[in-house]
Protein backbone atom coordinates (compact mmCIF):
# COMPACT_ATOMS: atom_id res chain seq x y z
CA UNK A 1 0.00 0.00 0.00
CA UNK A 2 1.28 3.26 -0.80
CA UNK A 3 2.55 5.13 2.22
CA UNK A 4 1.78 8.60 0.90
CA UNK A 5 -1.72 7.75 0.43
CA UNK A 6 -2.03 6.59 3.81
CA UNK A 7 -0.59 9.16 5.36
CA UNK A 8 -2.92 11.40 3.42
CA UNK A 9 -5.43 10.47 5.75
CA UNK A 10 -4.92 11.69 9.15
CA UNK A 11 -6.22 9.79 12.46
CA UNK A 12 -9.43 7.68 12.18
CA UNK A 13 -11.72 10.09 14.87
CA UNK A 14 -15.43 8.27 14.04
CA UNK A 15 -17.61 12.10 14.30
CA UNK A 16 -21.06 12.00 13.43
CA UNK A 17 -20.98 13.78 9.91
CA UNK A 18 -23.53 16.27 11.68
CA UNK A 19 -20.53 18.13 13.76
CA UNK A 20 -18.18 18.30 11.31
CA UNK A 21 -17.92 21.48 9.37
CA UNK A 22 -19.00 22.04 5.66
CA UNK A 23 -17.02 20.20 2.50
CA UNK A 24 -15.44 23.14 1.18
CA UNK A 25 -17.06 24.00 -2.39
CA UNK A 26 -14.32 22.63 -4.46
CA UNK A 27 -15.02 18.89 -2.78
CA UNK A 28 -18.54 19.12 -4.71
CA UNK A 29 -18.59 15.83 -6.06
CA UNK A 30 -19.87 15.10 -9.71
CA UNK A 31 -23.79 14.08 -10.02
CA UNK A 32 -23.47 9.94 -8.04
CA UNK A 33 -20.38 10.59 -6.90
CA UNK A 34 -20.21 10.02 -3.13
CA UNK A 35 -19.88 13.04 -1.34
CA UNK A 36 -16.04 13.53 0.88
CA UNK A 37 -17.92 12.89 3.86
CA UNK A 38 -19.21 9.63 2.56
CA UNK A 39 -15.20 8.91 1.36
CA UNK A 40 -14.30 9.83 4.73
CA UNK A 41 -16.79 7.60 6.90
CA UNK A 42 -16.60 4.87 4.20
CA UNK A 43 -12.37 5.28 5.63
CA UNK A 44 -13.13 5.42 9.22
CA UNK A 45 -15.30 2.18 9.25
CA UNK A 46 -12.99 0.66 7.12
CA UNK A 47 -10.16 1.20 9.75
CA UNK A 48 -12.11 0.66 12.50
CA UNK A 49 -12.91 -3.18 10.91
CA UNK A 50 -9.36 -3.71 10.70
CA UNK A 51 -8.27 -2.30 14.31
CA UNK A 52 -11.18 -4.91 15.44
CA UNK A 53 -9.69 -7.54 13.83
CA UNK A 54 -5.90 -6.49 15.10
CA UNK A 55 -7.31 -6.31 18.36
CA UNK A 56 -8.84 -10.12 17.73
CA UNK A 57 -5.45 -11.76 16.62
CA UNK A 58 -3.64 -10.00 19.80
CA UNK A 59 -6.05 -11.88 22.20
CA UNK A 60 -5.68 -15.30 19.95
CA UNK A 61 -1.86 -14.49 20.09
CA UNK A 62 -1.58 -13.89 23.55
CA UNK A 63 -3.43 -16.80 24.18
CA UNK A 64 -1.37 -19.25 21.83
CA UNK A 65 1.69 -17.84 23.82
CA UNK A 66 -0.01 -18.68 26.58
CA UNK A 67 -1.12 -22.28 25.97
CA UNK A 68 2.35 -23.10 24.14
CA UNK A 69 3.78 -22.29 28.28
CA UNK A 70 1.17 -24.56 29.25
CA UNK A 71 1.80 -27.37 26.97
CA UNK A 72 5.79 -26.94 27.65
CA UNK A 73 5.27 -27.20 31.52
CA UNK A 74 2.95 -30.08 30.88
CA UNK A 75 5.98 -32.01 28.79
CA UNK A 76 8.36 -31.17 31.71
CA UNK A 77 6.50 -32.45 34.34
CA UNK A 78 5.69 -35.61 32.18
CA UNK A 79 9.53 -36.13 31.56
CA UNK A 80 10.07 -36.11 35.30
CA UNK A 81 7.34 -38.00 36.25
CA UNK A 82 7.99 -41.03 33.77
CA UNK A 83 11.87 -40.74 34.59
CA UNK A 84 10.56 -40.64 38.11
CA UNK A 85 8.90 -43.72 37.45
CA UNK A 86 11.35 -45.65 35.35
CA UNK A 87 13.49 -45.44 38.91
CA UNK A 88 10.79 -47.28 40.80
CA UNK A 89 10.34 -49.88 38.32
CA UNK A 90 13.72 -51.01 38.98
CA UNK A 91 13.67 -50.20 42.93
CA UNK A 92 10.65 -52.64 42.67
CA UNK A 93 12.58 -55.18 40.39
CA UNK A 94 15.35 -55.26 42.47
CA UNK A 95 13.58 -55.75 46.08
CA UNK A 96 11.59 -58.38 44.23
CA UNK A 97 14.88 -60.12 43.25
CA UNK A 98 16.12 -59.95 47.37
CA UNK A 99 13.34 -61.20 48.27
CA UNK A 100 13.57 -64.01 45.99
CA UNK A 101 16.93 -64.51 47.03
CA UNK A 102 16.77 -64.28 51.04
CA UNK A 103 13.49 -67.05 51.00
CA UNK A 104 13.44 -70.62 51.06
CA UNK A 105 10.30 -73.12 50.96
CA UNK A 106 10.56 -73.87 54.10
CA UNK A 107 8.20 -72.19 56.64
CA UNK A 108 9.64 -69.25 58.84
CA UNK A 109 8.48 -71.69 61.85
CA UNK A 110 10.19 -74.65 60.88
CA UNK A 111 13.48 -72.23 60.21
CA UNK A 112 13.29 -71.51 63.75
CA UNK A 113 12.66 -74.87 64.69
CA UNK A 114 15.72 -76.06 62.97
CA UNK A 115 18.23 -73.56 63.33
CA UNK A 116 21.68 -73.98 65.67
CA UNK A 117 20.85 -70.11 66.35
CA UNK A 118 17.14 -69.61 66.62
CA UNK A 119 18.02 -65.64 67.35
CA UNK A 120 19.66 -65.67 63.22
CA UNK A 121 16.64 -67.19 61.90
CA UNK A 122 14.64 -64.67 63.95
CA UNK A 123 16.53 -62.09 62.45
CA UNK A 124 16.45 -63.19 58.85
CA UNK A 125 12.84 -63.97 59.35
CA UNK A 126 12.37 -60.09 60.23
CA UNK A 127 14.58 -58.98 56.93
CA UNK A 128 12.38 -61.35 55.06
CA UNK A 129 9.62 -59.39 56.24
CA UNK A 130 10.98 -56.21 56.20
CA UNK A 131 11.91 -56.58 51.89
CA UNK A 132 8.13 -57.47 51.56
CA UNK A 133 6.71 -54.80 53.16
CA UNK A 134 9.40 -52.34 50.95
CA UNK A 135 8.17 -54.20 47.68
CA UNK A 136 4.66 -53.85 48.89
CA UNK A 137 5.64 -50.20 49.12
CA UNK A 138 7.76 -49.89 45.85
CA UNK A 139 4.43 -51.33 43.61
CA UNK A 140 1.92 -48.70 45.42
CA UNK A 141 4.61 -46.15 44.75
CA UNK A 142 4.89 -47.62 41.01
CA UNK A 143 0.99 -47.81 40.59
CA UNK A 144 0.69 -44.06 41.68
CA UNK A 145 3.54 -43.04 39.38
CA UNK A 146 1.96 -44.79 36.22
CA UNK A 147 -1.56 -43.33 37.02
CA UNK A 148 0.07 -39.60 37.41
CA UNK A 149 1.94 -40.23 34.16
CA UNK A 150 -1.52 -41.64 32.05
CA UNK A 151 -3.06 -38.58 33.55
CA UNK A 152 -0.28 -36.18 32.69
CA UNK A 153 -0.03 -37.80 29.19
CA UNK A 154 -3.83 -37.11 28.49
CA UNK A 155 -3.56 -33.45 29.81
CA UNK A 156 -0.44 -33.07 27.61
CA UNK A 157 -2.38 -34.05 25.01
CA UNK A 158 -5.32 -31.87 25.17
CA UNK A 159 -3.29 -28.76 25.71
CA UNK A 160 -1.41 -29.82 22.25
CA UNK A 161 -4.67 -30.00 20.70
CA UNK A 162 -5.84 -26.67 22.72
CA UNK A 163 -2.56 -24.82 20.59
CA UNK A 164 -3.06 -26.04 17.34
CA UNK A 165 -6.82 -25.51 17.50
CA UNK A 166 -5.52 -21.60 18.83
CA UNK A 167 -2.75 -21.91 15.98
CA UNK A 168 -5.20 -22.26 13.28
CA UNK A 169 -7.56 -19.60 14.44
CA UNK A 170 -4.81 -17.41 14.76
CA UNK A 171 -4.28 -18.12 11.23
CA UNK A 172 -7.74 -16.99 10.43
CA UNK A 173 -7.33 -14.33 12.17
CA UNK A 174 -4.25 -13.12 10.17
CA UNK A 175 -6.13 -13.53 7.24
CA UNK A 176 -9.09 -11.53 8.25
CA UNK A 177 -6.93 -8.37 9.24
CA UNK A 178 -4.84 -8.75 6.07
CA UNK A 179 -8.58 -8.83 3.93
CA UNK A 180 -9.23 -5.35 5.89
CA UNK A 181 -6.16 -4.14 4.98
CA UNK A 182 -6.60 -4.90 1.73
CA UNK A 183 -10.43 -3.13 1.62
CA UNK A 184 -8.50 0.26 2.96
CA UNK A 185 -5.81 -0.02 0.13
CA UNK A 186 -8.51 -0.40 -2.74
CA UNK A 187 -11.05 2.62 -1.63
CA UNK A 188 -7.31 5.09 -0.95
CA UNK A 189 -6.20 3.57 -4.21
CA UNK A 190 -9.55 4.80 -6.04
CA UNK A 191 -9.60 8.51 -4.82
CA UNK A 192 -7.74 11.04 -7.05
CA UNK A 193 -5.76 13.15 -5.04
CA UNK A 194 -8.19 16.06 -4.70
CA UNK A 195 -10.44 13.88 -2.50
CA UNK A 196 -7.58 12.62 -0.49
CA UNK A 197 -6.70 16.34 0.48
CA UNK A 198 -10.51 16.90 0.86
CA UNK A 199 -10.79 14.11 3.22
CA UNK A 200 -7.80 14.73 5.27
CA UNK A 201 -9.14 18.41 5.89
CA UNK A 202 -12.51 17.20 6.75
CA UNK A 203 -11.21 14.72 9.47
CA UNK A 204 -8.90 17.42 10.83
CA UNK A 205 -11.93 20.14 11.09
CA UNK A 206 -14.07 16.97 12.99
CA UNK A 207 -11.16 16.62 14.87
CA UNK A 208 -10.18 20.10 15.89
CA UNK A 209 -14.20 20.66 17.02
CA UNK A 210 -14.16 17.17 19.20
CA UNK A 211 -11.25 18.53 20.99
CA UNK A 212 -12.69 22.16 21.33
CA UNK A 213 -16.18 20.88 22.81
CA UNK A 214 -13.94 18.80 25.85
CA UNK A 215 -11.86 21.52 26.56
CA UNK A 216 -14.57 23.57 26.84
CA UNK A 217 -16.96 21.31 28.64
CA UNK A 218 -14.52 20.86 31.24
CA UNK A 219 -14.82 17.34 31.28
CA UNK A 220 -10.38 16.93 31.84
CA UNK A 221 -9.97 18.29 34.89
CA UNK A 222 -6.98 20.48 36.38
CA UNK A 223 -3.60 18.87 35.27
CA UNK A 224 -2.06 16.52 37.61
CA UNK A 225 0.93 15.05 37.90
CA UNK A 226 2.77 11.56 37.11
CA UNK A 227 3.24 8.73 39.25
CA UNK A 228 6.64 7.64 39.15
CA UNK A 229 5.63 4.47 37.49
CA UNK A 230 3.62 6.43 35.28
CA UNK A 231 6.34 9.00 34.31
CA UNK A 232 8.58 5.58 32.94
CA UNK A 233 5.63 4.56 30.85
CA UNK A 234 5.50 8.47 29.40
CA UNK A 235 8.98 8.07 28.96
CA UNK A 236 9.09 5.08 27.27
CA UNK A 237 6.01 5.86 24.66
CA UNK A 238 7.68 9.22 23.61
CA UNK A 239 10.85 7.60 22.52
CA UNK A 240 9.09 5.82 20.41
CA UNK A 241 7.79 8.76 18.58
CA UNK A 242 8.20 8.24 14.56
CA UNK A 243 8.23 4.71 14.45
CA UNK A 244 6.06 3.03 12.33
CA UNK A 245 2.52 1.24 13.00
CA UNK A 246 2.59 -2.37 12.76
CA UNK A 247 -0.08 -4.42 13.42
CA UNK A 248 0.23 -7.17 15.77
CA UNK A 249 3.89 -5.87 16.50
CA UNK A 250 4.85 -5.01 20.24
CA UNK A 251 8.19 -3.16 19.10
CA UNK A 252 10.95 -2.65 19.60
CA UNK A 253 10.76 -1.42 15.89
CA UNK A 254 7.32 -1.49 15.44
CA UNK A 255 3.56 -1.34 17.59
CA UNK A 256 0.30 -1.36 17.18
CA UNK A 257 -2.27 0.81 19.56
CA UNK A 258 -2.27 -1.67 22.69
CA UNK A 259 1.71 -2.97 21.65
CA UNK A 260 2.41 0.56 22.34
CA UNK A 261 0.57 1.32 25.93
CA UNK A 262 1.39 -2.57 26.80
CA UNK A 263 5.33 -1.99 25.79
CA UNK A 264 5.29 0.81 27.87
CA UNK A 265 3.63 -0.16 31.34
CA UNK A 266 5.72 -3.21 30.91
CA UNK A 267 9.14 -0.86 31.04
CA UNK A 268 7.31 1.04 34.00
CA UNK A 269 7.21 -2.47 36.20
CA UNK A 270 3.47 -3.09 35.89
CA UNK A 271 2.62 -5.63 33.01
CA UNK A 272 -0.98 -4.85 31.69
CA UNK A 273 -3.24 -6.77 29.55
CA UNK A 274 -1.76 -6.98 25.91
CA UNK A 275 -4.93 -5.91 23.71
CA UNK A 276 -6.97 -2.14 23.90
CA UNK A 277 -10.32 -4.73 25.09
CA UNK A 278 -8.45 -6.60 28.29
CA UNK A 279 -7.07 -2.96 29.02
CA UNK A 280 -10.39 -1.61 29.35
CA UNK A 281 -11.93 -4.61 30.85
CA UNK A 282 -9.42 -5.56 33.41
CA UNK A 283 -7.58 -2.48 34.69
CA UNK A 284 -8.87 0.12 37.07
CA UNK A 285 -11.01 2.80 35.35
CA UNK A 286 -10.54 6.56 36.43
CA UNK A 287 -12.50 9.47 35.34
CA UNK A 288 -11.79 12.04 33.04
CA UNK A 289 -11.30 15.01 34.92
CA UNK A 290 -9.24 12.85 37.04
CA UNK A 291 -6.17 11.80 34.35
CA UNK A 292 -2.43 11.83 35.27
CA UNK A 293 -0.09 11.38 32.58
CA UNK A 294 0.56 7.55 31.98
CA UNK A 295 -3.34 6.56 31.98
CA UNK A 296 -4.57 4.85 29.07
CA UNK A 297 -7.58 6.44 27.14
CA UNK A 298 -9.40 3.87 25.58
CA UNK A 299 -11.91 4.11 21.99
CA UNK A 300 -14.38 3.37 20.38
CA UNK A 301 -17.28 1.21 22.19
CA UNK A 302 -15.76 -2.06 21.35
CA UNK A 303 -12.48 -0.88 22.91
CA UNK A 304 -10.74 -1.41 20.19
CA UNK A 305 -7.86 1.78 20.28
CA UNK A 306 -5.69 2.74 23.04
CA UNK A 307 -3.59 5.80 23.34
CA UNK A 308 -1.09 6.91 26.39
CA UNK A 309 -2.35 10.73 28.46
CA UNK A 310 0.53 12.96 28.27
CA UNK A 311 -1.32 16.00 29.49
CA UNK A 312 -2.98 19.14 28.33
CA UNK A 313 -5.27 17.14 26.57
CA UNK A 314 -2.88 14.96 24.80
CA UNK A 315 -2.31 11.39 23.75
CA UNK A 316 0.34 9.53 22.27
CA UNK A 317 -0.53 6.91 19.79
CA UNK A 318 0.15 4.17 17.30
CA UNK A 319 -2.38 4.84 15.08
CA UNK A 320 -2.76 2.84 12.15
CA UNK A 321 -1.32 1.11 9.36
CA UNK A 322 0.85 3.69 7.37
CA UNK A 323 0.95 6.00 9.75
CA UNK A 324 3.83 6.61 12.98
CA UNK A 325 3.40 6.85 16.68
CA UNK A 326 2.74 10.39 17.27
CA UNK A 327 1.17 12.87 19.65
CA UNK A 328 -2.48 13.65 19.11
CA UNK A 329 -5.86 15.23 20.71
CA UNK A 330 -7.52 13.12 23.14
CA UNK A 331 -10.70 13.75 21.18
CA UNK A 332 -9.34 12.47 18.05
CA UNK A 333 -11.68 9.39 17.93
CA UNK A 334 -14.83 8.63 20.40
CA UNK A 335 -13.75 8.09 23.84
CA UNK A 336 -15.10 5.09 25.80
CA UNK A 337 -13.16 6.09 29.23
CA UNK A 338 -9.88 5.86 30.72
CA UNK A 339 -7.59 3.20 33.08
CA UNK A 340 -4.83 3.65 35.31
CA UNK A 341 -2.16 0.89 35.45
CA UNK A 342 -0.97 1.51 38.47
CA UNK A 343 -4.41 2.33 39.87
CA UNK A 344 -6.07 0.66 42.86
CA UNK A 345 -8.09 -2.70 41.86
CA UNK A 346 -11.33 -1.88 40.57
CA UNK A 347 -14.72 -3.27 42.39
CA UNK A 348 -18.22 -3.89 40.59
CA UNK A 349 -20.36 -1.65 38.77
CA UNK A 350 -16.90 1.12 37.64
CA UNK A 351 -17.35 0.36 34.15
CA UNK A 352 -19.36 3.63 32.99
CA UNK A 353 -18.24 5.22 30.02
CA UNK A 354 -16.87 8.67 29.82
CA UNK A 355 -18.44 10.55 26.58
Amino acid sequence: MSGRLLRLVCTAATVACAVLAPVPAAAVPEPGEPTVARLLTDLQRLYREAERATETYNATEEKLKRQRAEVKRLDGELARVRLSLHDRRGDAGRLARQQYQSSTEISSYVQLLLARSPQHALDQGHVIGQLARERAQAVGRLAGSEKKADALARRARAALDKQLALAERQKKDRDEVRGRLDDVEELLASLTPQQLDDIAELEREGVEAAQQDVVVSGALGPERPASGQGLRAVNYALRQLGKPYEWGAEGPRTYDCSGLTSQAWEHAGTPVPRTSQEQWAKLPKVPLDRLRPGDLVVYHRDATHVAMYLGEGEVVEAPRTGERIRVSPIASYPILGAVRPDGPQPSGGQESEAR
